[in-house]
C-alpha cells in the first residue's frame, strides 16, 4: 500500500502544479483585461458588466491556453521527445 501511495505522489504534485498554474493564469488574464478597460485612453473609464464578462472570457482563455501548453509539454517529456528550444547542444 505504501508503494502505491509513493507512486501516486508525482501525480498529485503534477495535478497541484496544473491547478496552481490555471488559477494564476486565469487571475492574470482577468486583471489584465480589467486594467485595459479601466486605463486605456479613448475608452470610457467605467467597468460595466460587459467589461466584466469580457474579462472573465479572457481569463478563461488564458487558463485554457496555459493548461493546454502544460499538457503538450508534459506529453513531449513523457514520451522522450525533446523540445527544440530547450535543446541547445546541437
Amino acid at each position: 500500500m505504501a508503494e502505491q501511495e509513493q507512486w501516486n505522489e508525482p501525480d498529485r504534485v503534477r495535478k497541484a502544479q496544473r491547478r496552481r498554474a490555471g488559477i494564476v493564469s486565469f487571475v492574470a488574464g482577468f486583471v489584465a483585461t480589467l486594467a485595459f478597460f479601466a486605463f486605456f485612453p479613448g475608452l470610457p473609464h467605467v467597468i460595466d458588466w460587459g467589461a466584466v464578462l469580457v474579462a472573465l472570457l479572457a481569463g478563461a482563455l488564458a487558463r485554457w491556453s496555459r493548461l493546454s501548453r502544460l499538457s503538450r509539454l508534459s506529453r513531449l517529456t513523457k514520451y522522450g521527445a525533446s523540445n527544440k528550444r530547450m535543446n541547445t547542444d546541437s
